[in-house]
Formats: C-alpha cells, sequence, structure tokens
C-alpha cells in the first residue's frame, strides 16, 4: 500500500512538473518576424562609391530601400581580413536616410582566389551580365571545402551587420556562378562539361538545401531572398534532355521554403518590357513570382538601367517610357489585386532627372495598392 501510495505521489509530481514545462514552453514567444523590405529599392554596385553619387541616389525620397551588389573577392581578397569600409559605408548612409538595406554577395566567379585552393573548378563562359563572354574559374557549386569557405565568410557578415535593423535582406549564394541567381553556364559546350564535373539536379538541390540551413541559423533577424534561375538540362542519370531544368528550379524553390518558411522572399531579376534573347519580354517569366503574392515576400529587379538600354526595358530611344513600362511590369496584380512587396531599380535611372516623374508614380503605388503577404 504503501509503496501505490507513493508511486501515485510520484506520478502526480511527474505530471505537475511536466505540465510546468509545457505551459513555459507554450508561454515561450514565436521568433518574431523581421520588419518586411517594401517599395522602391535602389540598386548599386561598388562602382558607385567612387563618386559619391550613390548617397544621392540612397537619399531620393522614393526609395525606400538600397540594395548593394558586390563581389565575394572585392571583401575578402585575402582570407579572414575582410575589408568592410564599404558595407560599413552603405549601412552609416542607410541608417542616416532612414532606408533598408538588401546585401547580395556574389561567389561564384567572383571567389577569391584564395578560397579556390584544393577546391574543384572549371572553366566557363560568364553567361550574362558584365562582361558577359569572359572566361572565368568557377568552383564547383558543391564542392565541400569551397562551400565551408564561403560559409566562414557569410557567418562574418552575420556577426558584423545582423544586429543592424536596416539589414532586412540578405541574397542566398554559393552554389551559384554570375549573381545571387540560382543558375549556370547551359551553353551546348558547357552542358557536355558539367557532364564531366558530375552535376546532377540531386546534387546541386542538396547543395542549395545547405546553403538554406545555414542562412537561417546565422540570420534570424533577415528575410533570406532566392533570386529565381533554372537548373540544368542534365537529369539525375546525368543524360542531358529538354525538361529537366524546370523540375530542378521548383526543387529549389521548395527546398528555400521548406527551410526558411515566413523569412523567404522570392525574387526575379530580370524584369524588362522590351525584347531579351528569348522572349518578347519578361511577361511570362515574371508570372512565377507574382503566382508566389500573398504566400511570402515578394520581388523584383530590373534586368539593367533603361537609359542606355532602352530596346530591352521597352521602348527604343524613350528612356522614361522605357523604365515606366518595365516597372508596369513589375507591379502587374495577381487575381486579388496586389502586387510585389519591392521593386528594385537601378542608381542610374534614379539618379536621372527625367526619370523623377516614372519614379513618383511607381511609389505612388506602393501607398495606394497592397503588396504581399499582409
Amino acid at each position: 500500500m504503501r509503496f501505490r501510495a507513493l508511486r501515485r505521489l510520484l506520478a502526480f509530481v511527474l505530471l505537475g512538473a511536466f505540465l510546468r514545462s509545457a505551459t513555459v514552453a507554450l508561454a515561450q514567444p514565436s521568433a518574431p518576424i523581421p520588419a518586411k523590405p517594401t517599395g522602391l529599392v535602389v540598386v548599386i554596385d561598388p562602382s558607385n562609391f567612387a563618386d559619391g553619387t550613390w548617397k544621392t541616389a540612397l537619399d531620393n525620397p522614393t526609395m525606400s530601400g538600397v540594395a548593394l551588389q558586390i563581389h565575394w573577392s572585392d571583401i575578402e581578397p585575402s582570407e579572414g581580413n575582410p575589408d568592410w569600409s564599404k558595407l560599413d559605408e552603405l549601412f552609416a548612409a542607410a541608417k542616416a536616410s532612414k532606408k533598408w538595406v538588401q546585401l547580395l554577395i556574389f561567389p561564384g566567379f567572383f571567389t577569391p582566389a584564395w578560397a579556390l585552393q584544393g577546391v574543384k573548378t572549371d572553366s566557363f563562359p560568364y553567361q550574362y551580365g558584365p562582361g558577359q563572354g569572359t572566361v572565368g574559374t568557377l568552383p564547383m557549386p558543391w564542392d565541400t571545402t569551397y562551400l565551408g569557405r564561403w560559409f566562414a565568410f557569410v557567418k562574418l557578415v552575420a556577426a558584423r551587420y545582423g544586429s543592424s535593423p536596416e539589414f532586412r535582406v540578405i541574397a542566398a549564394d554559393g552554389p551559384t556562378s554570375v549573381s545571387a541567381e540560382f543558375t549556370l553556364p547551359n551553353s551546348a559546350d558547357d552542358l557536355v562539361k558539367w557532364q564531366a564535373d558530375g552535376y546532377t539536379p540531386s546534387r546541386w538541390v542538396a547543395a542549395w538545401k545547405t546553403v538554406y540551413q545555414t542562412y537561417a541559423a546565422d540570420f534570424p533577424d533577415q528575410y533570406i531572398s532566392v533570386s529565381v534561375g533554372s537548373g540544368l538540362n542534365i537529369n539525375d542519370k546525368g543524360k542531358i534532355g529538354p525538361h529537366p531544368h524546370e523540375n530542378t528550379k521548383q526543387d529549389v524553390v521548395d527546398a528555400a521554403m521548406n527551410a526558411l518558411g515566413s523569412r523567404m522572399a522570392l525574387q526575379l531579376s530580370d524584369v524588362h518590357a522590351g525584347p531579351g534573347p528569348n522572349l518578347p519580354n519578361s511577361e511570362s517569366e515574371d508570372q512565377y513570382v507574382i503566382g508566389y503574392i500573398g504566400q511570402m515576400v515578394t520581388g523584383f529587379q530590373m534586368r539593367s538601367a533603361a537609359i542606355g538600354a532602352t530596346r530591352v526595358m521597352g521602348a527604343p530611344g524613350d528612356a522614361p517610357l522605357a523604365l515606366s513600362r518595365s516597372i508596369g511590369f513589375a507591379l502587374e496584380p495577381d487575381a486579388a489585386g496586389q502586387h510585389v512587396d519591392y521593386v528594385e531599380i537601378y542608381a542610374r535611372d534614379v539618379l536621372s532627372d527625367q526619370m523623377q516623374s516614372v519614379l513618383r508614380d511607381a511609389a505612388s503605388k506602393f501607398a495606394s495598392v497592397p503588396s504581399s503577404h499582409g
């Protein structure tokens, strides 16, 4: 009898302890969702720091944020000795101007030489962007030594800027090539090289899963942007075919959704109202991101500045009209009447006097029409 009474008493004690611990667990606040990135965003790169005009673009009242595109090799040319001067200046200016910050730091072709030591690499031409056609050295996207060094650098970025209230978005990067977009060189000759290098969709997607898990842990107070690209037309048997790239694209996005949850921002960095290399404009590509409006933070970046690229941006010889038409593509509403949360515009257009009425009109759309995700 004493044993039964003692056992019942112990059971009550354990039950009470469990309920107390459960109550404590339920009382713990969930991790807060960071302030959402919204509005027009000026895109700058290191060349804009030469004359300081980027600060004028940053101070433009139509801009809500600033996105810096910079190479890993520009920040950490020697191991363990990063030069934070440009990023420090950026964050200080953003704080003074009350603008939010997105960082897009590119490894891939722009990996510092020290970080390629002992890494499997191959030579490919840049498939787009500045220097298109230039042959560069690309680390294999899944190489663990390369990714380990990249993650060590990413952790330094998080330690230095992660607590800044201006820092709202960082682009997930690593298994990439010429930008933050998940793209790889994909010409017919490139595909043959990738076959020899051992590319398979599963191998590439696995590398991205590791990236998303790492960023989710290192940047708990930021959104993590995923820049839409595509896989290669090579299947898991190593065979070249016409269809695998679209399935791989969705697998990369799904992996991000699973790892990042409410802190994912889906972005397409190729909006243009005029003809590109394969399509009459970007409208059909844009629909992929528009389809996610309301499910997560969404955004677009212009393909280029309209000044100097009026044809591809939608109005040959008329830069303001070209920019206006391309922004119109970026702010196309979904079936519920919502548009994306942010639109990124290059500094050259933001600095131009002739673009100011276009920018004011675009900025007003964020005040008058609901954006996605709340």
